[in-house]
């Protein structure tokens, strides 16, 4: 048999002629007979009669590509391209093409080959993609694809695994099988392509006793040796067939069939780069090789890039969570061109990517995307919806008015939406320290009844963004202990990922709860191992909080702590960083100086960090019962003669609450008083560092000589218990919920913490503060005299 007859038995079998299906039945039976040495002993149909007839000792049923079934069937998969079985079912007799003779190859050649068909080692050197879930190549059945329903234009730069040719039988294809096996080293380019092609028809759930045939992976081996001399096109066909037929992603045959595309890369067209890409996307198949090359040779096709062709890129680039700074500014400006063109699903879709990708584009062109988003939102998905507030978490977008519109879009929605989309909202309105109760409740109140759908990661994420945004468990008594329950069901997750339980466990503390079962689990000495050999992430910080807060707020506690050398570590480290950060911030330097002032020198002041496992820094100041400063030192310290403690004197002008107030009184305009409530309001943040104070009455070296006027000498230090503790803190924006005076988690559960311990909390909050960085040193001690010394 000859090749050009393949080609027309191919011909013939997508026209469905019955005459080839008796001419091929009758060759079979010829080949029964002997007419053909060195076939194969065993008789074709009698192997086709036990596959058909028996299929599901065989495979189990596709339909759909679901995620589960695709996963059952890697291990089978492997089990085809492993060496012992190839070889063993390729032993023919009298074959010239056998796996014997092609280690007659070059050792180059032979080393691919060996690659190409090892499914162990090809195992190791490439990865299926990390989350599998987008695997899915049904445009239909897929949302993240469902961008590609928009334009014609995705027809040539996309794999629609909807649009299927007729089904070819499984009889057929095993028959063609047959055939190939007789012409084996013959096959031309084309002839692999056409069969690989009619292979690929074969439907979903019939693919594997395709991929199971020794004579199957013999036209791998000849598709494999031959391919440089493909053509792009036929490669592409071949890489389309792999799909369809459900290769698996880690099969040896795929290496070298990526470094082909690589190579070629700087050569293809536009559609070509794009529709291998996407291929590659559908097969589940992580190809960073590939994708490199993609990026590089893209710059060349800018030029002939329209909406469509841009959207997929994206998409591509966020699939490969990867997207090169050079190409940042190119992109941009491409987006900005295209921008009103776009409709809703392939805006949501360059939100996606960009968010996967890690693409930081400016500020103002994610607000345009955004504020585009928001024009036509009523054709936004719910999925979509989620897409967008991934990328402005990503951003740190505050976007307000769209924060506004998910105050009634999320409630509207939410009884539709997933769990994994209502633990995105929710996390993106708490890395936006965003509080819109709106949004939040409607989340609580739809998560109980799909709780057992949580994944250790979605319950942690959940109950950290409700903690952290203020959000008691009084409001929504459903969520905590529901959510609560999940972690405990999952509990066999935290030995991969024990990150999620200390995220959740913190969650939890900023709420005020604390599970003892858990909380003994996160500190057992099993744990704690794992958790810091942890390569990937810092968790030694989040267990110390964690037990720091146990040590505070449950003091009955029996359960592990921390070692002392662990707490020892993981504090020098964070007073290390806080010395490097906080402690040279402006607005905190100045705080200290005005405060030495005001109460004596530096013995008066102490910059330390009361908690540490708070992870931050106070300015401590002790006062005796008469509200006289008193060192801040383990021990007592020598107070020098050129030493006071400051007070206002009981002559001259007598300073009262009402003069204070009127001292540093600031007009409380839009751009300075932070909003009350979830409405919020576009403002200058610069504004609102820089606003300017007016004050009531002018502070003449008079005033400020009576304000800061000694009064006498203190050489005696008080017991520390017969004063009082402060621990002054200077805050910023980033302190509280966006726009409002509301502390998020971890502040909130300082000063709680605080307050335990025996300290009163003295605020420096910004709105008050920064203003006051501007004026004169007056103004300063005034201010901190009130704060200091007022009841």
């Amino acid at each position: 048999m000859s090749s050009r007859s393949l080609l027309r038995h191919v011909a013939e079998l997508r026209h469905g002629s019955s005459r080839a299906r008796l001419e091929r039945r009758h060759l079979s039976s010829r080949q029964k007979n002997g007419k053909h040495e060195g076939d194969e002993k065993t008789d074709p149909n009698q192997q086709l009669q036990s596959l058909v007839y028996n299929p599901s000792a065989y495979y189990q049923n596709r339909v759909g590509l679901s995620v589960r079934s695709r996963s059952s069937e890697v291990d089978e998969e492997k089990k085809e391209a492993s060496p012992s079985f190839v070889s063993g079912a390729l032993r023919l007799r009298g074959n010239l093409y056998t796996v014997t003779s092609s280690r007659r190859l070059s050792s180059a050649k032979n080393t691919l080959l060996s690659l190409a068909f090892s499914g162990d080692a090809d195992g190791k050197r490439d990865k299926p993609v990390k989350n599998p879930k987008d695997v899915c190549t049904d445009v239909e059945g897929n949302p993240f694809r469902a961008f590609q329903r928009c334009r014609p234009e995705y027809s040539n730069i996309t794999h629609d695994a909807s649009c299927r040719p007729p089904d070819l039988h499984i009889k057929e294809a095993l028959l063609l099988l047959h055939e190939v096996n007789l012409l084996k080293g013959t096959m031309e380019p084309s002839d692999v392509t056409s069969v690989l092609c009619e292979l690929g028809r074969v439907a979903p759930g019939e693919t594997v006793v395709v991929r199971g045939d020794a004579r199957f992976h013999m036209l791998l081996r000849c598709c494999v040796e031959n391919l440089q001399n493909f053509t792009h096109s036929q490669l592409l066909e071949v890489l389309r067939a792999f799909v369809a037929l459900g290769l698996s992603p880690s099969h040896g045959a795929l290496g070298p069939l990526e470094h082909e595309l690589a190579c070629r890369s700087g050569v293809m067209e536009l559609e070509e780069l794009l529709l291998a890409a996407d291929l590659w996307r559908n097969l589940g198949r992580s190809v960073p090789q590939y994708l490199e090359k993609l990026c590089d040779a893209i710059s060349r096709h800018f030029g002939q890039m329209g909406p469509a062709e841009l959207v997929q890129f994206l998409y591509l680039l966020g699939e490969g969570r990867h997207c090169p700074a050079s190409l940042l500014r190119p992109l941009e400006s491409l987006l900005a061109r295209h921008l009103d063109r776009l409709k809703a699903e392939e805006l949501v879709t360059v939100c996606l990517g960009l968010f996967k990708a890690q693409g930081s584009l400016s500020e103002g062109a994610v607000r345009r995307l955004v504020d585009r988003t928001l024009a036509v939102i009523e054709h936004v998905s719910d999925v979509g919806l989620v897409n967008v507030m991934k990328l402005m978490r990503f951003s740190h977008l505050d976007h307000v008015p769209w924060l506004e519109a998910m105050g009634s879009e999320v409630p509207r929605r939410a009884p539709q939406m997933g769990v994994q989309g209502l633990m995105h909202m929710a996390l993106a309105c708490s890395a936006l320290h965003y509080r819109d109760d709106r949004i939040l409740l409607a989340v609580a109140q739809n998560l109980p009844q799909q709780a057992s759908q949580c994944r250790s990661k979605d319950a942690a994420k959940l109950l950290w963004a409700f903690g952290n945004l203020g959000v008691v468990p009084d409001r929504c008594p459903g969520l905590y202990p529901r959510l609560t329950e999940a972690l405990r069901e999952r509990q066999a997750e935290f030995q991969r990922f024990p990150e999620h339980l200390l995220t959740a466990l913190l969650g939890l503390a900023f709420a005020g709860e604390f599970p003892h079962d858990l909380l003994s689990m996160a500190l057992s000495p099993e744990f704690v191992g794992r958790a810091s050999r942890s390569q990937q992430l810092e968790l030694k910080k989040d267990l110390f909080t964690l037990d720091g807060t146990v040590g505070v707020e449950l003091p009955d506690w029996t359960g592990p702590r921390l070692s002392v050398p662990f707490r020892e570590e993981v504090t020098k480290q964070l007073w290390d960083f806080a010395q490097s950060d906080v402690c040279r911030k402006p607005e905190v330097l100045e705080a200290e100086a005005v405060l030495k002032e005001l109460l004596g020198g530096e013995a008066f002041v102490h910059k330390r960090m009361i908690l540490p496992h708070m992870r931050s820094i106070d300015l401590e100041v002790h006062l005796d019962p008469s509200d006289q400063p008193l060192p801040v030192t383990p021990h007592p310290l020598h107070i020098s003669s050129s030493s006071w403690a400051w007070e206002v004197g009981r002559t001259g002008v007598t300073l009262t609450d009402d003069l204070l107030a009127r001292l540093t009184h600031a007009k409380n305009t839009p751009a300075e008083r932070p909003a009350q409530g979830p409405a919020l309001r576009p403002v200058d943040s610069q504004g609102e560092r820089e606003g300017v104070i007016s004050v009531g009455i002018d502070l003449t070296d008079g005033l400020q000589h009576v304000l800061t006027k000694p009064r006498g000498r203190s050489s005696k230090v008080l017991p520390r218990q017969a004063g009082r503790r402060l621990a002054v803190q200077v805050t910023n924006r980033n302190h509280y919920c966006y726009r409002t005076q509301q502390l998020l988690g971890l502040q909130a559960m300082k000063r709680r913490q605080l307050e335990l311990v025996g300290y009163r909390v003295v605020e420096l909050p910004h709105w008050e503060w920064f203003p006051l960085l501007r004026r004169g040193c007056a103004e300063k001690l005034a201010y901190l005299h009130c704060k200091i010394f007022s009841s």
